[in-house]
C-alpha cells in the first residue's frame, strides 16, 4: 500500500471528485484511477460508488478515512521530524463573517508577523458549512458562532458567550414590542439561511407565535447595518459586530424581554495523534487573544 493513493483517496473525499482530485494533486484523472483501483485491489473492495451520477462513499469508503487520516497524520509526522519544533507551511482556517470582521483582524496580523514561513488562507462560510469543510479535511481550523457543541472527531475550545443584540436604526422605536406591534411596517434585516444567530432568533419567533415581520436577506454584516440604519427594520446580530455602530451613535440596541438562547464562540480542530505547529500556535493565539477581550468587553 502506497501512501500517494492514500493521499489520493483523501483528496477525492475532500474535493468530492476525481476530476477535483486531480486538480489539486496536479495528476491526470487516469492517475488518479488508477491509484483508487490499486487501493481498492489491496483492500478487497470498492471505495466509491455512483448514485444518480453523484459520486459516493462506500461502507468500505467511509471505515478507511479515519485509518487513512491516521497513518497520513504519521506520515507526516515522519517526514517533520528535523522540523517538529518549525512553524511553517499552509494553514487554512474557517470562519463565519461575524468573527472575521470583530476578531481576527488583529490576530491574524499577529500571527503573521510571528510566523511569517506559514501562508495562511482564510475562507468565510456560514458556521455548519465551516464544520462540514473541517470534517472533510479541506480546512484546518474552523471557528463557529455557535450553541454549545460536542463533537466526537474534533478538539473543541469554548471561548466565551456572544451576546447577541436586537438594533434599530436612530429614527426608530426604542423598544422591540413596537416593531411587534408593527410588524407589517418593518423588516427582520438578516443574513443567509444556516447563519447560527439568525437561525436561533427564527426559531424564537416561530415559538411564540411572532411570524408577521418581512424578512429582508442580505449577503454581509455590513450591509445588514447599513439597511437597519436607514430605518428599514431592525436586525438581530453579535454585540461584537455593531459596538463601534452603537457608540458611535449610527444603531441603538434595542431594549426587550425577549429570552433568546445563548450562543457562543468555538474554534475546533480534528483530533489527531499529530498536530501541525503551526495549528498550535494558531489555536493558542486565538485562546488568549479572544480571551484577553472578552475581559474587555464583558466586565
Amino acid at each position: 500500500m502506497e501512501i500517494r493513493h492514500l493521499i489520493t483517496f483523501q483528496a477525492i473525499v475532500e474535493m468530492g471528485s476525481y476530476t477535483g482530485a486531480a486538480s489539486k494533486l496536479g495528476y491526470t484523472q487516469s492517475t488518479i484511477t488508477t491509484h483508487i483501483q490499486a487501493l481498492e485491489h489491496e483492500i478487497g473492495g470498492a471505495l466509491f460508488s455512483y448514485v444518480k451520477r453523484n459520486l459516493k462513499l462506500t461502507h468500505l469508503g467511509r471505515e478507511l478515512i479515519p485509518l487513512a487520516e491516521d497513518l497520513l497524520s504519521t506520515h507526516d509526522q515522519i517526514k517533520n521530524m528535523k522540523r517538529i519544533n518549525e512553524v511553517e507551511g499552509v494553514l487554512k482556517v474557517a470562519a463565519p463573517e461575524s468573527l472575521t470582521i470583530s476578531r481576527l483582524g488583529p490576530i491574524i496580523r499577529k500571527y503573521s508577523l510571528k510566523y511569517p514561513h506559514v501562508k495562511l488562507i482564510l475562507s468565510n462560510g456560514t458556521c455548519g458549512q465551516n464544520q462540514v469543510d473541517l470534517l472533510n479535511g479541506r480546512v484546518d481550523v474552523a471557528l463557529m458562532v455557535y450553541p454549545e457543541i460536542n463533537l466526537e472527531k474534533c478538539i473543541h475550545y469554548d471561548l466565551g458567550e456572544e451576546k447577541i443584540v436586537l438594533v434599530g436604526g436612530q429614527e426608530g422605536p426604542d423598544h422591540f414590542d413596537k416593531y411587534k406591534e408593527f410588524n407589517s411596517k418593518y423588516f427582520f434585516i438578516t443574513n443567509e439561511e444556516g447563519c447560527s444567530y439568525r437561525t436561533m432568533f427564527e426559531r424564537y419567533l416561530l415559538k411564540h407565535n411572532i411570524h408577521n415581520f418581512q424578512t429582508m436577506e442580505l449577503w454581509s454584516i455590513e450591509a445588514i447595518k447599513q439597511m437597519v440604519m436607514s430605518g428599514l427594520g431592525f436586525a438581530a446580530l453579535p454585540y461584537m459586530t455593531v459596538i463601534e455602530e452603537v457608540e458611535g451613535g449610527k444603531l441603538k440596541i434595542l431594549s426587550h424581554s425577549e429570552k433568546l438562547d445563548p450562543i457562543y464562540s468555538h474554534i475546533l480542530i480534528k483530533k489527531k495523534k499529530w498536530q501541525s505547529p503551526a495549528v498550535d500556535a494558531f489555536v493558542h493565539l486565538v485562546l488568549h487573544s479572544i480571551g484577553e477581550s472578552n475581559k474587555g468587553v464583558y466586565e
